[in-house]
C-alpha cells in the first residue's frame, strides 16, 4: 500500500461536545487561595498560576521564556497534588490552551523532566486511568507531547462509552503510532488488547477505520509483527471485512493484512498469519472483492497480492497446519481433522510441542469460551489427545484440563454435555496402550 504514514491520518475528530465542555471548564475559575490556605499547594505555585492564568498572549510568552522551568514545575505540582476533578480539568485545559498557541512549548516539560531526572510522561500517564472522559481526553495534550518526537511514552488509553471522546483519543493514537518507538511502547503496554477490545465491541465504521489504521501502523515494524501473533488480530479484522460496506474500512483491512504478510521477517510468522487468514475464510472474501471495480489502485493491488500469498499457502497446507491455525484462532468448528482417526494417531504428540503451546490453548478455550460449539469441539479434542498419547492423561491433569472438562458435564447445551462425558470417560481409562 502506498499511503504515506505521515499524512494518512483520516480521523474525523468530533470537537463540538469537547469544545463546549472546555469553554465551561475555563469559565469556572479556581480559588487558588483556598488551596494555599489548605496547604495543598505551595505559595510559589499559587503565585505563579494566578499570574499565568490572567496573562495575555504576549505576556504569557514572556513569562514562559523567562520562567519556563517554574511553569512546568507549577503545572506538574498542581496535577500531582490536587484530586478534585473540576480543578484537574481546569489545569489540563490551561496546559492544552498553552500548547495549542505554540506546540514548541512542550519543551518546557521535557527540559524540566530532564533536570529532575524524570520523564515528562510519568506526570501525565496516571491521568489516563481517571474515570472522567473529559480529563482523559485532555491528556491528549499527551499526544501533543508525542508530536515533538522527544521521547516515547508507555501508557495505555482505555476508550469507554462516549464515541465522541473515543474518536478523539483514537485520532491521537493514530498520530502517535506514526513514530516507530511509540509503536513498541504501545505494544509493550498491552495496547493491542485495547484495540481488539474496541473492534470486538461492534463500534461504528469511523472508529473501526481508526483502530485498524493503528494495526496497520504497528505492522510496519517487523519485530512487532512477531509480537502481534499473541493477539487475535486476524479474526477480528476478518469479521469486519466480511460485514464492511465502507470502502475505506475494506481498504485499511487489506493494507493491514498485507503488512502482516509482507513486513514479517520470519517465514514462520508469515505462514502463521497466512494460515490464520485462510482459517478465517479471508480467501473467499478476497475472491468476492476481486470481482468488483475500485477507483483506488491500492485496493486492487492489495487484493492481488493477498490472493497470491494465500493461494501459495493453501498449496503447502498440511492437516496439522490447518488444525493449529484453527486452534489459535479460538474458533473451533467440526472441520474434518477433529474426527479423523488418522490425524490424531499421527499428530496427537505434536500438541506437546513448544512447551504444550497448543494444548494450553485447548484447555484455555474450555475455561473462557462461551460458544457451545467451541467448548464441545475442545472437549472432544482433549479426549482424542489422551486416547492417542500414552501420557496424555497426566499432562491434561497438570494443565487443569480434567476438571475443566468435568465442569461441562452439566452444561446447558446437549452437545457440550455429550462431548464432555465422552472426554471424561477417555480420561478415566488407565491406559489406552496395553
Amino acid at each position: 500500500m502506498t499511503m504515506d504514514i505521515r499524512g494518512a491520518v483520516d480521523a474525523a475528530v468530533p470537537t463540538n461536545i469537547i469544545a463546549a465542555k472546555a469553554a465551561e471548564v475555563r469559565a469556572n475559575k479556581v480559588n487558588w487561595q483556598s488551596y494555599l490556605q489548605g496547604q495543598m499547594i505551595s505559595a510559589e505555585d499559587c503565585e505563579f498560576i494566578k499570574k499565568f492564568e490572567i496573562a495575555g498572549s504576549e505576556d504569557k510568552q514572556a513569562i514562559l521564556t523567562k520562567e519556563g522551568h517554574q511553569c512546568a514545575k507549577t503545572f506538574l505540582n498542581l496535577m500531582a497534588h490536587i484530586s478534585k476533578e473540576q480543578t484537574v480539568q481546569y489545569i489540563l485545559t490551561l496546559i492544552d490552551d498553552t500548547l495549542q498557541e505554540n506546540h514548541q512549548r512542550v519543551n518546557i516539560f521535557f527540559d524540566y523532566a530532564k533536570k529532575t531526572k524524570n520523564t515528562a510522561w510519568s506526570y501525565f500517564l496516571p491521568m489516563l486511568n481517571r474515570q472522567d472522559l473529559f480529563t482523559v481526553h485532555m491528556v491528549s495534550c499527551y499526544q501533543k507531547l508525542h508530536g515533538t518526537g522527544a521521547e516515547p511514552g508507555t501508557g495505555t488509553i482505555s476508550p469507554s462509552e462516549s464515541s465522541q471522546y473515543v474518536q478523539c483519543v483514537a485520532g491521537c493514537l493514530q498520530l502517535m503510532l506514526r513514530v516507530n518507538e511509540y509503536r513498541f511502547a504501545w505494544v509493550e503496554a498491552d495496547g493491542v488488547n485495547c484495540i481488539t477490545a474496541v473492534l470486538s465491541n461492534k463500534c461504528g465504521f469511523q472508529l473501526q477505520y481508526q483502530m485498524i489504521f493503528c494495526v496497520w501502523l504497528l505492522a510496519f515494524s517487523p519485530q512487532l509483527c512477531e509480537q502481534l501473533r499473541r493477539y487475535n488480530v486476524v479474526p477480528a479484522l476478518s469479521d469486519i471485512l466480511q460485514e464492511s460496506v465502507k470502502e475505506k474500512v475494506t481498504r485499511i483491512i487489506l493494507a493491514a493484512f498485507r503488512n502482516l504478510l509482507e513486513k514479517s521477517a520470519e517465514r514462520e510468522t508469515r505462514q502463521e498469519y497466512a494460515l490464520a487468514m485462510i482459517q478465517c475464510k479471508v480467501l473467499k472474501q478476497l475472491e468476492n472483492l476481486d470481482q468488483q471495480k475500485y477507483d483506488d489502485e491500492d485496493i486492487t493491488d492489495d487484493i492481488k497480492f493477498l490472493l497470491e500469498r494465500l493461494g501459495e499457502s493453501v498449496q503447502d497446507l498440511s492437516s496439522f497446519d490447518e488444525y493449529s491455525s484453527e486452534l489459535k484462532s479460538g474458533r473451533l468448528e467440526w472441520s474434518p481433522v477433529h474426527k479423523s482417526e488418522k490425524f490424531w494417531r499421527e499428530n496427537a504428540v505434536r500438541l506437546n510441542e513448544k512447551n504444550y503451546e497448543l494444548l494450553k490453548i485447548l484447555t484455555r478455550l474450555l475455561e473462557v469460551s462461551d460458544d457451545p460449539q467451541v467448548i464441545a469441539v475442545a472437549a472432544h479434542d482433549v479426549g482424542e489427545y489422551v486416547r492417542h498419547y500414552p501420557r496424555g492423561k497426566r499432562v491434561i491433569e497438570q494443565l487443569g484440563g480434567k476438571q475443566l472438562v468435568m465442569n461441562h458435564m452439566h452444561h446447558e447445551d446437549q452437545l457440550v454435555r455429550y462431548n464432555a462425558l465422552l472426554a471424561v470417560q477417555k480420561l478415566m481409562v488407565h491406559n489406552w496402550y496395553v
